[in-house]
């Protein structure tokens, strides 16, 4: 097999009929991305339509095989992959970021390959018999994010390949090498047009989910983009699986050891440099260790490098792009306004290359601030105390998402009893934000609706098929 920097170089096209891609580290040019349109989605779609009868046909097991050939693949060209990821995405290659990434989608897709869905018997009795079946449901439209935007295209791809689905992938505009290279290693060993990609911009997106040929759309974005795919996706009636926006609240129980939960707190906010859907957002903690948990959480944020993603030994990079650079920056900013204290951080240099933002810690907040009621999507934490657990659950439930959320406890059974009150698609017991591939994963209220993972996820893939009689 080649290398992915063959790939890499394959992927690329002239200047003068592509987009530059910088590096958001050092502002550097890494590349040439193309940039297609709809009608190459148009033909993608139609390729996909054409490829599907036959992979469905190869039945589970070769599916699964080849799903196994695919992980072995990503995994030949990790340390390549990587590479791409950093340079383009800006996160680091240590720590829980370019490499774990990559170390991820081997897992999902081996995780997607062995997990069983077997018939299910609904009814047997005197009365008669029914059973229930799962099929393919044909080609599945998957738009990705830039922020783990390999990972998240192998959450989207890998159960819908299981199940027989033909897939057509729209990397987001700010991540196309990487998605593109990832694509081009995995389609070393799939069959011809199971697996295709369209490296195109908003117009591409927007047709994708009006386009009749898709009988799957799967969005992990904005709420906001979420929402007018749901729109322009009437028509049609493809199925939907949405993975959107986030605010996740975490709340401390006050009978934690502020510095034994420290760095749980740290990653569960910052993973990532804080670009996660699923990351906490907001933090409740009680008045009576306030600051004694703000003092832990800075201590080890002080210890956390940030730097180039590809220098080794940072485990913080950069923001991906301007636009969300000025995002954190004006909240960070607001929350000042509104007479917060920042205890860590809130002082970019403006004047240095790369869209790096200064780990940030803020205390004192207002909890109607706007720091802590819109998605930051940054490294900016703000800390939000409370004095009764009831005002921290009502706090915690108040705004309209519903993605993760967690509750630290020494105590197990009282953490349970505050978690069952949170209104969320997933509550971490004294951690944040971590996902297992065999354990469904999905959002409620604006963070959108339908199960990735494990068995519910390939369930979510396909059509059920009941046979009654």
């Amino acid at each position: 097999m080649s290398s992915t920097f063959d790939v890499f170089r394959s992927i690329q096209v002239d200047p003068a009929n592509g987009v530059q891609v910088e590096d958001p580290a050092t502002g550097e040019v890494i590349g040439v991305a193309p940039v297609d349109g709809v009608d190459d989605l148009n033909r993608a779609v139609e390729a996909a339509r054409a490829a599907q009868p036959a992979f469905e046909a190869l039945g589970h097991a070769e599916r699964s095989k080849l799903l196994h050939a695919a992980a072995d693949a990503i995994e030949a060209n990790a340390e390549e992959l990587a590479y791409i990821l950093s340079r383009e995405q800006g996160k680091p290659l240590d720590g829980p970021n370019a490499r774990f990434e990559v170390g991820a989608c081997g897992a999902w897709l081996r995780a997607a390959a062995d997990t069983p869905l077997e018939p299910e018997t609904i009814l047997d009795d005197e009365t008669g018999r029914a059973t229930i079946t799962y099929r393919a449901l044909g080609v599945v439209g998957a738009i990705g994010p830039w922020n783990w935007p390999m990972m998240i295209t192998v959450w989207q791809i890998a159960g819908s390949l299981r199940m027989g689905n033909t897939v057509v992938v729209k990397p987001s505009e700010y991540t196309r090498l990487s998605v593109l290279a990832l694509i081009a290693v995995i389609n070393t060993v799939l069959p011809k047009d199971v697996l295709n990609v369209v490296s195109g911009g908003r117009d591409v997106g927007a047709a994708m989910s009006s386009h009749p040929g898709f009988d799957k759309i799967m969005f992990t974005g904005s709420t906001a983009t979420g929402k007018k795919i749901v729109e322009s996706s009437a028509g049609n009636l493809p199925r939907l699986t949405m993975e959107l926006g986030g605010n996740d609240p975490g709340i401390v129980l006050d009978d934690v050891d502020p510095k034994a939960i420290a760095e749980g707190l740290f990653w569960g906010a910052f993973i990532n440099t804080g670009q996660t859907c699923a990351a906490m957002k907001r933090l409740y903690v009680p008045d009576s260790i306030y600051d004694e948990v703000v003092d832990a959480l800075v201590e080890v944020a002080k210890a956390m490098p940030m730097g180039v993603g590809i220098e080794e030994g940072n485990v913080l990079g950069p923001l991906q792009n301007k636009a969300q650079f000025d995002i954190v920056d004006g909240l960070v900013k607001e929350a000042v306004k509104g007479g917060a204290r920042v205890v860590l951080g809130g002082d970019p240099d403006y004047d240095a290359p790369g869209y790096f933002y200064p780990t940030t810690i803020v205390a004192d907040i207002d909890p109607d601030n706007p720091l802590v009621v819109q998605e930051q999507f940054g490294p900016a934490l703000p800390v939000i105390r409370y004095t009764d657990i009831d005002e921290a659950i009502a706090e915690a439930n108040k705004l309209d998402f519903g993605l993760g959320s967690s509750v630290w406890s020494s105590d197990r059974d009282r953490a349970l009893e505050v978690a069952a009150r949170i209104v969320a698609g997933t509550t971490w017991i004294n951690s944040h934000g971590g996902v297992d591939p065999r354990v469904p994963f999905g959002g409620v209220k604006s963070s959108g609706y339908g199960l990735e993972f494990g068995v519910e996820g390939l369930k979510a893939v396909a059509r059920p098929h009941v046979i009654n009689g």
